[in-house]
This record gives structure tokens, C-alpha cells and sequence, in this order.
């Protein structure tokens, strides 16, 4: 099959299905994965579809969000690294917020048994690997619960972080550029986590390198809200010097 004739076989699932995914697509037409990667990268520049964390969706679709389960499984590897380095960031029995996200949820279970801290977090799975922490002061904010992500959203989280002065805030975000900032597909999650970095002195980004370069529908900050990114080293050189221009610090794994 010519290159053509699969892009658009390609476009013909991620419309039927609303998703596609660069693995399957791969065992399905017997090609490598960076064979699929480019089929997409030429229908993403054609306007057709837009890349997500893993595939694509149909162009228009940038509300698509992945559930909990699936982000879990996604790039584990890189964010097992990530949370371990993050490990680094955390504040002497200081204060953090630990926002909605996988690879924050692997550094809430990562959490040494020795540590001392005040941890807030509107995250149900998070507070849940900590609840039995011996030296965790858990904070859980509440509100309106998302069933996709699990993480309360709206007015009682809102006013709760607007109560809060932490130390570190480690957030998440599905997308993040140098022109399109920090990206998230749900308004009420944007507003929670753009309260979550008001409510901190210090933000460090957890995001695997895959996020780099996506757009969703709801902004909620820009590069200049980051002092520090921790990504894998599939983070390009150029992109990381995009992060470190707009004053990220940049840290790959």
C-alpha cells in the first residue's frame, strides 16, 4: 500500500472511531511505528487530523480527552522517570499541591516513608495512595467530581486553592508549546489547575515529551507560569530551548 492510499484509510478509522493510535495502526498495516507517525504528522499538517498523546484524533476534535485508565498505561516508562526526579523538587517539611495527573499520581506513590509534608491535592486517586502516609499532612480539596480524571473541579475547589500558599505546586497539563502554553481538553479542570498555580510560590511541570507541541480546547497558563519543566529526553533540543527561552528550566530524564 502506497503512502496516499494508507493516509487515508488512516483518516477513514480516526473518523469512524474518533480516535486512532499509532501502535495499532502499525500492527494493522504492517509498517513501523515512525512509518505511522509520519502518515500522521502529514494528515495533522494537512488540517485532517490533529495529534494527541499516542495517535490522533479528527481535526475539530480538541476536546478529546483519555481516561484514567488509558493514561496510566501511556509512556510509563518516561513517566516513572519523571516522578523519580521530581522526588528532588520536594520541599524540606515544606507544603506542595499535587495537582490531577498520572505521572503526579506516580510521585504522590513514590513519596518516601520518611517524608514530612503538607500535601493538598484535589485528586481522589492521589489522596488515596496517601491517606496512610505516616508524615503526610493530607489536605483533600473538594468539589464536583470528573468522572474521566477523577478530580474535583468547580466552586468549593476554586475557593479552597484560593486559601492556600504552598511551596511547590507539581502540575499536569495534556498539551504544552511555546506558542499555545498550557493546554487541557476541560474548562473546569483549566480553572482548577490555573488556581492550583496562583496557590503556589513555585511550579514545576511533569510532562512527558509527547505532550510537547499538542493543543487542547481550555488554556490555563503560558511557559512563563513554569519555573521548571521535568520531561524525558525525547524532548527535542530545539523544543527545549523554545522552554528555555520563554525561562523554563529544563530538566530531560
Amino acid at each position: 500500500m502506497y503512502a496516499p492510499e494508507r493516509q487515508q484509510e488512516i483518516l477513514r478509522i480516526a473518523r469512524e472511531s474518533g480516535r486512532v493510535d499509532v501502535l495499532s495502526l502499525a500492527e494493522e498495516f504492517q509498517v513501523t511505528a515512525e512509518t505511522v507517525r509520519r502518515d500522521l504528522k502529514a494528515l495533522d499538517r494537512a488540517g485532517l487530523v490533529r495529534r494527541v498523546h499516542g495517535g490522533a484524533i479528527p481535526a475539530g476534535r480538541l476536546d478529546f480527552e483519555p481516561d484514567l485508565a488509558e493514561r496510566e498505561s501511556t509512556a510509563a516508562d518516561e513517566k516513572d522517570r519523571i516522578a523519580r526526579a521530581a522526588l528532588a523538587e520536594l520541599p524540606a517539611d515544606g507544603s506542595v499541591i499535587l495537582d490531577a495527573g498520572s505521572t503526579v499520581a506516580r510521585l504522590a506513590a513514590g513519596l518516601p516513608l520518611e517524608s514530612s509534608l503538607t500535601v493538598v491535592t484535589h485528586s481522589l486517586p492521589t489522596a488515596a495512595r496517601l491517606a496512610d502516609h505516616p508524615g503526610i499532612q493530607l489536605h483533600l480539596i473538594g468539589g464536583r467530581v470528573r468522572h474521566r480524571t477523577r478530580a474535583a473541579v468547580d466552586a468549593w475547589a476554586l475557593r479552597a486553592y484560593g486559601e492556600v500558599r504552598a511551596d511547590v505546586v507539581f502540575l499536569a497539563a495534556n498539551g504544552f508549546s511555546a506558542d499555545h502554553g498550557l493546554t487541557t481538553p476541560d474548562l473546569a479542570e483549566a480553572a482548577v489547575k490555573r488556581a492550583a498555580v496562583a496557590a503556589a510560590r513555585r511550579v514545576v511541570l511533569l510532562a512527558d515529551s509527547a505532550k510537547c507541541g499538542e493543543e487542547h480546547f481550555a488554556r490555563f497558563g503560558s511557559l512563563s507560569d513554569i519555573d521548571l519543566l521535568i520531561t524525558d529526553t525525547g524532548l527535542s533540543d530545539a523544543d527545549a530551548q523554545a522552554m528555555e527561552k520563554a525561562g523554563v528550566e529544563v530538566r530531560r530524564v
